[in-house]
């Protein structure tokens, strides 16, 4: 009788260890994922002159990206390759934004950036982002770019980060896409993004 009620104990306690394991196993009692170390709060106007904050970057995906509408090259040659990547995503453009936020607030007023991103050639999809400079400084930060003026005088330049940030339906950081990616490379990792690979 003993015999039979230490192995009934025995098994009561294996399967309680086995049973504990695979409870710490699951991941129940792990701390939350940290949040993303790029992306956040920020406050700025949109090129209608009406603030705005992060939630701008809401229920679509976002290719967003820092310039200035004064950049002879690089900023130009983004939204170019944006909006033939766009047009390469055929039906699933119509998830998609394009976001540039001005890293020169000093010239890129909300009427300067209306100007400069509703011209013809440009999709309809695109979101100008512009504000102070403290605000424009605290947008940098939050996603971790760079951001220098160069020069003095009328026509000083900014040296800037030219990564296109991918940012999903809920605002948050999905991945980053180099500058120099052709517009069929930012096609399929914005595909590949919205498809959860």
């Amino acid at each position: 009788m003993n015999r039979n009620r230490l192995m009934v104990l025995a098994v009561c306690i294996v399967g309680v260890l086995v049973a504990g394991a695979l409870i710490v196993q699951s991941g129940v009692f792990r701390a939350a994922p940290k949040p993303a170390a790029v992306g956040g709060p920020f406050q700025l106007v949109d090129y209608d002159g009406k603030p705005t904050d992060e939630s701008v970057l809401k229920g679509k995906w976002s290719a967003m990206f820092f310039g200035f509408t004064y950049c002879p090259d690089v900023c130009p040659g983004t939204l170019q390759a944006l909006a033939t990547a766009s047009d390469q995503l055929g039906p699933k453009a119509k998830d998609l934004q394009i976001v540039m936020i001005s890293v020169d607030p000093a010239r890129d007023t909300p009427a300067q950036m209306k100007t400069y991103l509703t011209a013809g050639h440009l999709p309809k999809n695109i979101v100008g982002l512009t504000g102070t400079q403290a605000q424009v400084d605290a947008a940098v930060k939050t996603y971790r770019a760079y951001a220098g003026k160069v020069g003095d005088g009328p026509d000083y330049s900014i040296d800037h980060s030219t990564a296109i940030y991918v940012i999903d339906p809920k605002g948050r950081f999905d991945r980053v896409i180099a500058y120099s990616s052709p517009p069929e490379e930012i096609a399929r990792q914005l595909k590949a993004a919205m498809e959860g690979k």
